[in-house]
């Protein structure tokens, strides 16, 4: 308990710049290799999108990189009400369009990323066909844009749902598992379209030669993760901060992971330039814990009793372990968790405006 209390109080210093300035100190070399660079960007505007853009306006203001990136967003407006400083900075321009027809802006591109994608939950139960649409023909649309522009390199952020039901005797899914989601369950809408992307890279590889780095990316925390959606953590810790009961409507067992957002960003980041083309990497965290578990520690951190289970039969696409090896990232990028999982819950309730118990 002792521990513990060190690290909350540690961490209630916390502030979003020392992200940052971490992930800046650890990926100065890619920075380098990116100097001059053009990104294109799609999905820029959403969770993981934020922290790639606060990254490297960051990163290029403090190394005078020259690097202009053209982000892809269905309303730059709307982008620029709710993160007016990111709209503003001199390295990003926004592009108004969508991801499966948007029209190609003028000049050369030597990198894209394609971030753009909606897990929702709510989408996958009552309108499978257009997140299936969605995934193929924006990944199709980006991968012609990056070979018309001649781009060097391309990241494309796949999931970790595309292993389909992980063992429960299988701790920690390597990237050789070949198992897969069933592709006549309707709920699998999202995994199967994300190994049909996959697949794409693949082709495109071949026969355009384009070199496609891709990230297989599991469960996160941190600051712009929305709170009260379909996300089992960011439900907890919402209701912890509000000093409401936390309600777990399964059983509390299903088993995940999580990994901090600077973690996440320092990793794609070296994916986009060192990473082997059409080799997927898992990125996330090895550290698996139940659904119960995750509860009574967000409880035991921002206060709260202990958790309710209803016990209600789970309905959702997995409701066993998504907990992925971490050993190829590790092993080929020298790139390892520094952000514990205690530390993930209090900076995302800060960032949320958690001012600590009462």
């Amino acid at each position: 308990m002792a521990s513990q209390k060190m690290s909350n109080n540690m961490d209630n210093d916390w502030s979003f710049e020392q992200d940052l300035q971490s992930i800046l100190d650890r990926t100065l070399q890619v920075w380098q290799e990116l100097r001059g660079a053009r990104i294109f960007i799609t999905g820029g505007t959403g969770f993981i999108g934020c922290w790639l853009l606060e990254s490297l306006s960051y990163a290029n203001e403090k190394l005078d990189l020259n690097i202009h990136a053209t982000v892809l967003t269905r309303s730059a407006k709307a982008f620029e009400q709710k993160i007016p400083h990111l709209f503003s900075s001199p390295c990003l321009k926004f592009l108004d369009g969508n991801v499966c027809d948007f029209i190609s802006p003028p000049g050369d591109y030597s990198h894209v990323i394609h971030a753009a994608t909606d897990a929702s939950a709510d989408l996958n139960e009552n309108n499978p066909l257009q997140m299936y649409q969605t995934v193929i023909d924006g990944t199709l649309r980006v991968l012609r844009f990056a070979d018309e522009k001649k781009s060097k390199r391309v990241l494309f952020l796949s999931s970790g749902a595309v292993y389909g039901q992980q063992p429960w005797e299988l701790l920690n899914v390597p990237e050789s598992y070949l198992g897969g989601p069933s592709c006549v369950d309707a709920r699998a809408t999202y995994a199967e379209a994300k190994r049909a992307a996959e697949m794409l890279c693949a082709v495109f590889e071949k026969q355009f030669g384009l070199e496609i780095a891709i990230a297989r990316i599991f469960a996160l925390l941190g600051p712009y993760l929305l709170l009260g959606i379909h996300f089992a953590a960011g439900n907890f810790i919402r209701d912890a901060m509000q000093g409401r009961e936390i309600v777990i409507n399964g059983n509390g067992m299903p088993c995940r992971s999580y990994l901090y957002a600077s973690d996440l960003t320092v990793a794609l980041w070296h994916l986009l330039v060192k990473g082997e083309s059409c080799k997927p990497y898992n990125v996330g965290s090895s550290e698996g814990i139940s659904i119960k578990e995750l509860a009574e520690k967000v409880s035991s951190i921002l206060g709260g009793g202990n958790p309710k289970i209803l016990g209600s039969e789970d309905a959702g696409w997995n409701p066993g372990r998504y907990v992925p090896s971490t050993e190829l990232i590790e092993s080929e990028l020298n790139l390892k968790r520094t952000v514990s999982l205690e530390q993930a819950i209090l900076r995302t309730a800060i960032w949320n405006g958690w001012k600590g118990r009462k």
